[in-house]
């Protein structure tokens, strides 16, 4: 049974009762990054209260969204073929809500699964498919992440590596990203910090990563 009955019969009515519930997109989002343990995502989901977490899971689980699977001796949960397909609506559900995001508050933090998705939300593949092969290791708030465009594919781990450019940002580098900011005008007043490599090559992650607003 789903949380909630809407009453109603339709495909966008299911699709509330599947994952509709508070939190149930957010874990998702990070379940599309990779699959996680319990604490991994109650980590992840630091406001979530642990009843919540636990029935928003349970719940998931009883519609076919999620599953719990055996791993390295311990148990994960992961996305189910039926719930991978839920990516293109969590994709374009951040690309809609970037275009309103406006400045964090106080209590806001940024998180390495977040700002994963994130990057796959801009992602754009028409462009990176033109232009050669670049890894970036970005400090995002606390997330590092290390980011290799290879043509039209990305991949997005977290931890550092050797790469062309690294950098640092906080969530003002939501104003490159939009265009908001020119990469010159970004590294000149502060936004993004180069801390290796050409800084250039930020006019290439400029090109790569972007949302408009």
């Amino acid at each position: 049974m789903a949380a909630r009955d809407y009453g109603q019969y339709g495909g966008i009515t299911r699709a509330l009762e599947l994952v509709g519930e508070r939190w149930a997109m957010l874990i998702v989002r990070d379940l599309l990054v990779g699959p996680r343990r319990y604490g991994e995502l109650a980590a992840g989901l630091h406001r979530i209260p642990s009843n919540i977490l636990a029935a928003r899971l349970k719940e998931l689980q009883a519609t076919g969204v999620i599953r719990r699977v055996p791993h390295s001796r311990v148990i994960v949960y992961e996305l189910t073929p039926y719930g991978r397909e839920l990516e293109p609506v969590v994709l374009a559900l951040g690309a809609w809500g970037f275009k309103t995001l406006g400045d964090p508050r106080q209590e806001q933090v940024i998180t390495p699964d977040s700002m994963t998705m994130d990057l796959r939300t801009a992602f754009r593949q028409q462009v990176a498919a033109n232009l050669p092969p670049t890894a970036y290791a970005a400090r995002l708030g606390p997330a590092e992440l290390f980011i290799r465009v290879d043509g039209s594919a990305l991949d997005v781990r977290r931890g550092d590596g050797t790469a062309d450019l690294a950098f640092a940002a906080g969530a003002d580098i939501r104003r490159l990203i939009s265009g908001e900011l020119t990469p010159h005008l970004a590294i000149a007043t502060g936004v993004v910090e180069v801390l290796r490599g050409p800084g250039d090559l930020l006019e290439r992650f400029a090109s790569t990563f972007h949302l408009a607003v």
